[in-house]
């Protein structure tokens, strides 16, 4: 396990970058252009964007990009 001390201006560009991941992948998830292939590795990165994001989101805020990831596979 690793460890990284943020101060506050971090912490929020930090969160900033993560939901502008989060909603991108969003996006790209629910392209019907793109095949099952590219949807399931688009899929598995953001279960690990989401994860990393729910450390320091408010559970109001995580709510937003909690998706049911087993329509995407």
């Amino acid at each position: 396990m690793l460890g990284i001390l943020f101060n506050d201006k971090e912490c929020k560009e930090l969160d900033y970058v993560l939901r502008k991941e989060l909603d991108e992948m969003l996006l790209d998830l629910n392209d019907s252009r793109l095949d099952t292939d590219i949807k399931t590795a688009i899929a598995r990165r953001y279960k690990i964007i989401f994860r990393m994001y729910a450390r320091i989101a408010t559970p109001k805020e995580l709510s937003r990009y909690a998706v049911n990831m087993r329509a995407y596979r």
